[in-house]
C-alpha cells in the first residue's frame, strides 16, 4: 500500500503552503513545458492519477474534456478538490494507485504530476494505465528527476590523484528512499531514467517525448532563488502513447 503521507497533519500543513498548492498550475514552474506535451482535450475522457487538490482536473474540464476522473489516496486532498470543483463533469475517487484498476479502454489521456515516484510496483500500474487507454491514447506524467531521488549518502570519492571528484549518491542502487521533506519518514522510490523507459515500453507504450526539466534562464531572471536549481534537472517529464 502507498504511504498516505499527505493525510499526515504536519506534512499536509507544509504542503498546503507550497506555491503549487496556493497558486495551482501557475505555481508549478514546470507546468508550461508539461502543458505543451498534452494532446487536445476537447471532448476527451481524462484520468488524473494522484490528482491532489484537483488543479489539473479543473484545467482539463475548462479545456472542454467530456469527463475527468481524479484519483488520490489522500482524503484531505480530495476534500479540498471536491470543495473547489463545481463542474459536474469532474469526479473524484479515493484509491491507492498501487491497486487502483481504471476501467479498460475508457480514457483518452492519463495524466500524473509528481506521483509515480511514490509507487513501488510501477510496472503493474503502467500496465493497468495502458489497458485503460483507448488506442492512440496518451500518458503524460512528471516525476522527481532520478538525480534528485537518488541520494542515499553524501560523501566524495577521490580520483587517482587524490582529488575530490564526484558524489557517491546511490544512483545505480534503485529502491526505497526515506527523507524528512515536510515531515519525517517520507517514502519515495528511486529509479534510473532507463528504468522508467523500460517500464513504459514493457507496458506497451511508445515514448513520444522526454524532457529533463530545470528552470530556464528567463525563469531564473524572474525568480533569482531558482538559480541553484540549474545545477541539475529537477523533474523528469514523459509522454507516451498507446498504439
Amino acid at each position: 500500500m502507498t504511504q498516505n503521507i499527505y493525510d499526515d497533519e504536519t506534512f499536509f500543513a507544509g504542503y498546503s503552503r507550497l506555491p503549487r498548492s496556493v497558486h495551482g498550475l501557475d505555481g508549478a514552474p514546470e507546468w508550461p513545458v508539461l502543458q505543451a506535451m498534452l494532446p487536445a482535450l476537447a471532448g476527451k475522457r481524462v484520468l488524473d492519477l494522484g490528482c491532489g487538490f484537483g488543479w489539473f482536473c479543473r484545467f482539463a474540464a475548462d479545456e472542454g474534456a467530456a469527463k475527468v476522473l481524479g484519483v488520490d489516496v489522500s482524503e484531505k486532498m480530495l476534500e479540498r478538490a471536491r470543495r473547489e470543483t463545481g463542474d459536474a463533469g469532474v469526479s473524484y475517487e479515493r484509491a491507492d494507485l498501487e491497486s487502483f484498476v481504471p476501467q479498460p479502454g475508457a480514457f483518452d489521456l492519463a495524466y500524473s504530476s509528481l506521483a509515480f515516484h511514490y509507487i513501488a510496483d510501477l510496472a503493474a500500474l503502467f500496465g493497468r494505465v495502458h489497458a485503460a487507454l483507448k488506442p492512440g491514447g496518451a500518458l503524460v506524467c512528471s516525476v522527481e528527476h532520478p538525480l534528485l531521488t537518488a541520494p542515499a549518502r553524501q560523501e566524495w570519492l577521490a580520483d587517482s590523484d587524490g582529488r575530490a571528484s564526484w558524489p557517491v549518491n546511490g544512483y545505480l542502487d534503485e529502491g526505497k528512499r526515506v527523507s524528512n521533506w515536510l515531515a519525517e519518514g517520507v517514502v519515495k522510490r528511486h529509479r534510473m531514467i532507463g528504468t522508467y523507459l523500460d517500464l513504459l515500453l514493457g507496458a506497451g507504450f511508445s515514448l513520444t517525448k522526454l524532457t529533463e526539466w530545470g528552470p530556464s534562464p528567463e525563469q531564473v531572471a524572474a525568480e533569482p532563488d531558482w538559480a541553484k536549481e540549474r545545477a541539475r534537472p529537477y523533474f523528469l517529464l514523459l509522454s507516451a502513447r498507446r498504439g
